[in-house]
């Protein structure tokens, strides 16, 4: 490796990471909109500021997130998940990305955060009331994301360090480490 940063997501803007994870996108939404959130239906989104929680734990890992940031830019069309349909619309901008790399915590994130203003959304496939969180009225978005990578660290730490499939990850420190990193890279 060269030691120049190439390939470090925090410095070339990449949040593909084969490793996978939950993440957490914080997206500034500039104008109150109704937007057709799937089989949800019509939904009204105010602007402000929104967060939200997903996993990334097939074998593209991270690249989700990259396939989020294009639908959020209007270089992807198909909407498969809700969150595509909130980042499709033209009033809305990924500001950052908080990632649990290693680590099964999408639930335990979704909790941590403010209730949204869509029932449902993005937890077709679990128990929680939602995966998207609005942030309280006068917060600012760093104040948000502040709150976003504590909910993070936090759902790492009761945890355990947990692996994208559940299990420890043994007792090599570095792979623990691996399993607990939080990280914060840029939206655009």
């Amino acid at each position: 490796m060269s030691g120049d940063g190439a390939g470090d997501p925090e410095r070339d803007g990449s949040v593909a990471d084969s490793t996978g994870g939950t993440y957490t996108l914080l997206v500034e939404f500039a104008a109150s909109a109704e937007i057709g959130v799937g089989a949800l239906g019509e939904r009204r989104f105010g602007a402000g500021r929104y967060a939200y929680t997903g996993s990334a734990l097939g074998a593209g890992g991270y690249s989700r997130v990259d396939r989020h940031r294009r639908t959020a830019r209007g270089e992807h069309g198909v909407r498969h998940w809700h969150v595509d349909h909130l980042l499709g619309h033209p009033d809305a901008r990924i500001d950052r990305v908080v990632r649990s790399v290693g680590a099964d915590v999408e639930c335990a994130v979704a909790e941590r955060l403010p209730p949204g203003p869509v029932d449902g959304f993005g937890a077709s496939d679990c128990d929680c009331a939602s995966h998207l969180a609005a942030a309280e009225a006068g917060r600012t978005l760093d104040e948000f994301g502040a709150r976003v990578r504590d909910a993070h660290e936090a759902a790492v730490g009761s945890a355990g360090s947990v692996g994208p499939g559940g299990e420890a990850p043994g007792d090599d420190d570095a792979t623990a480490e691996r399993a607990a990193r939080v990280d914060v890279v840029d939206g655009e």
